[in-house]
């Protein structure tokens, strides 16, 4: 028969042999590898899945992420107007999986190392621009850093995928004087833009002015035309029907009989609030004789232009 002794034994046993198992059993996740040392030394590297171990002789000395990982890195440095900028560089590095053993013996602590290297490019490539050029070329800035990081990480085991210049910040001071130019800037533009505004307006006013006389020019010229014709027909009318009435009668009755209309016409005007015209027997035969002695004038000097041509051409 077992004693209790023996069924104690059978126990500790079964539990050590059942610590054994599990603290010889690990189970690696997807995207990673485990370092494996044997009392101390390097053994393996055990990849995703399951694995055994010497337990207590073999132990998981470290583990090493295969996936793309991102490094954020701060840097403060001065341009060549001297003007100081914060400038972050987004680092997406990866572990080489040819170079295990040089990922994880090679460099304490790989992050540090990575931001070192930011730290020294980055004071290398933004002293030789100006604030502008930093902004405008901060491609240039992401290509060195990516070149001059790749050759150095390579050795280590590290794959440089890509540098990132993601923000440039400036001294405060210097942020609100560009403000303050780029706000003059605008400004200025809006008020070239106000004060071609006002030209154009102007010389659009101008212009519709000059046509409005041109066309009022060109009514009256045609009125007048029309006013002309109108005499000659009627003077014509007068002289079918009145063979011995001279040019000079016709034309006084015309005038006097348009001058009738004229007071027709501002008679009728209801807007005339009040008008003063001479309008009395002596002064109807002022101003027939004011129309003759015209006629008369004219005339005269119609006559003397003539004898003046005649007199230069004998």
């Amino acid at each position: 028969m077992i004693n209790e002794s023996s069924i104690v034994m059978y126990s500790i046993i079964g539990v050590l042999a059942l610590i054994l198992i599990i603290k010889s059993v690990i189970l690696v996740d997807e995207k990673t590898v485990y370092v494996i040392q044997r009392l101390g030394k390097f053994q393996r590297m055990a990849n995703a899945g399951f694995s055994l171990i010497i337990p207590f002789i073999d132990r998981k000395a470290g583990v090493l992420n295969l996936r793309v990982q991102q490094l954020d890195v701060d840097v403060e440095t001065k341009t060549m107007d001297d003007v100081f900028v914060h400038i972050r560089v987004s680092v997406q590095y990866q572990v080489m999986a040819n170079k295990l053993h040089e990922a994880f013996y090679s460099l304490d602590n790989a992050r540090h190392q990575i931001a070192s290297y930011v730290f020294d490019d980055v004071r290398a490539e933004v002293p030789k621009m100006e604030l502008d050029d930093v902004f405008a070329k901060k491609e240039e800035i992401a290509v060195a850093v990516r070149n001059n990081l790749g050759d150095s990480m390579d050795d280590y085991g590290f794959m440089i995928i890509k540098a990132l210049v993601t923000d440039i910040d400036p001294d405060e001071h210097v942020k609100a004087s560009m403000n303050r130019i780029n706000a003059a800037k605008r400004d200025k533009e809006a008020t070239m833009e106000e004060a071609e505004a006002s030209k154009i307006r102007v010389v659009k006013a101008a212009e519709a002015d000059a046509e409005s006389k041109r066309l009022s020019g060109e009514g009256i010229a045609q009125q007048r035309l029309e006013i002309v014709r109108g005499f000659k027909e009627s003077v014509e009318d007068f002289q079918k029907s009145l063979k011995n009435i001279t040019h000079e009668e016709v034309m006084q009755f015309v005038l006097m009989t348009q001058y009738f209309d004229t007071l027709n016409s501002i008679g009728a005007n209801g807007k005339n609030s009040a008008v003063l015209v001479p309008h009395t027997p002596s002064a109807m035969a002022d101003f027939q004789q004011q129309i003759i002695h015209g006629t008369l004038v004219g005339n005269k000097l119609k006559d003397s232009i003539e004898k003046a041509k005649g007199t230069e051409l004998e």
